[in-house]
């Protein structure tokens, strides 16, 4: 039977048949790859070294291991297109992104190693902050990640203060699901900055504590219940003009005493909990709650917390500016489906074998790298798609049987 004989032509969204997966899902696979990416990335430039813009709100960082090993007294990091060009065949420790940080590549502690993007540089970079992740070590265990010695699966969290990454483990067990709390703060933030106790109801509460809560929660409902009955018992009493006037005037004394109250530290009318055994898992735009009067802001200052009110500090205010980056400079899923739509269908599917082959073959390639800690190069990839082609060519007449003779 010919091409499309007794059922019509298939449109790009109907070749799982053959293929087992649509040109639609390889576009949206690909898309969301692409976001992931993103998002990881912020909208870090892999061609330009980010010194020039100072200490960025946030970059993706790169620590490297050959040029400043664990063992030594150095501590440096470098932005993402440093990472390519000038550290490319190192062995590079992944930082994800860190607060207020300036470049470090081709600074005194490069010594051997000057930056190939930009020559003129300060020594140092003195507003730059590290810890022990620059060294590839992580958690309070002082591990690295992923370490090959730890047999438990569990998934280490970045605390929005330190900014250190912990294994739920050693922070008090059960970690909440991830849909459940927007940012988390490890034990030792929580007790050098006491100021956090009052804020402790802004977090994602246990199942053991949900239910205190609950039972508070129903007492409080209860008496809300009778105090509303009797006002309501008393508003079906008749009010005469001078009354109904009395409550309209105390009404507008409590909503300017309510205003007063409005620029007071709102820590005088929280209750400062007791805090959690290991970390607090704080929930969606908790920041927005903190107290801004002037004695709290002064506090964060001399902490060096003051980054909880910039809304742009967050991880995820970081990912979704990625994410927005990569969709302005990619073409829709739509759009692509619209060109692919015009192609024969015999070449549509064609193009998805092709596309599962790559990506098989791309993903045992890269295996290796990511095993052995290694940077992929340009030359690397170009050697994978060389090697791609040659077997191509090994094997002719292999492309698959696409319809009946």
């Amino acid at each position: 039977m010919a091409e499309g004989e007794g059922s019509g032509a298939l449109t790009p969204g109907e070749e799982e048949e053959e293929s087992g997966i649509s040109m639609v899902e390889v576009l949206e696979e690909e898309q969301e790859r692409e976001l992931d990416a993103a998002a990881v990335l912020g909208a870090s430039d892999d061609t330009s070294c980010t010194y020039d813009q100072g200490n960025m709100k946030r970059q993706a960082l790169y620590a490297c291991m050959t040029c400043c090993p664990a063992d030594s007294e150095l501590l440096a990091g470098v932005c993402l297109a440093c990472s390519y060009h000038c550290h490319e065949d190192h062995e590079l420790v992944e930082l994800y992104t860190k607060r207020h940080f300036r470049c470090d590549c081709g600074n005194s502690k490069f010594s051997q190693n000057p930056c190939k993007l930009l020559k003129d540089k300060l020594p140092e970079n003195p507003e730059n902050h590290y810890n022990h992740n620059f060294r590839g070590s992580y958690c309070t265990c002082q591990r690295p990640y992923p370490d090959p010695e730890d047999t438990v699966e569990d998934e280490m969290i970045q605390c929005c203060v330190c900014e250190d990454w912990y294994h739920g483990r050693h922070q008090g067990g059960k970690t909440p699901p991830d849909s459940e709390f927007a940012e988390m703060i490890c034990s030792q933030c929580l007790t050098k900055h006491d100021f956090l106790a009052h804020y402790l109801g802004l977090t994602v509460k246990s199942e053991d504590s949900k239910a205190s809560v609950d039972v508070e929660t129903g007492a409080e409902k209860s008496t809300k219940k009778d105090t509303s009955e009797t006002v309501k018992s008393e508003e079906n009493e008749p009010k005469s003009e001078k009354e109904a006037a009395k409550e309209e005037e105390k009404a507008d004394d409590n909503a300017n005493v309510k205003k007063c109250e409005s620029a007071e530290c709102k820590l005088k009318t929280l209750t400062k909990q007791e805090l959690p055994d290991g970390a607090a898992f704080f929930t969606m735009n908790w920041r927005k709650q903190l107290c801004t009067c002037e004695e709290c802001k002064a506090k964060y200052k001399s902490e060096g917390v003051i980054f909880l009110l910039d809304e742009e500090d967050t991880v995820s205010f970081y990912e979704e500016s990625g994410k927005n980056h990569q969709r302005s400079h990619s073409a829709p899923v739509q759009r692509e489906l619209e060109a692919l739509s015009s192609l024969d269908r015999v070449v549509r599917t064609e193009m998805v074998h092709e596309y599962n082959t790559l990506s098989s073959s791309l993903r045992e390639y890269l295996r290796k790298f990511a095993e052995n800690k290694k940077v992929v190069r340009d030359e690397d990839i170009r050697e994978f798609f060389s090697q791609l082609t040659a077997n191509k060519k090994q094997r002719p007449g292999s492309s698959v049987q696409l319809f009946c003779k």
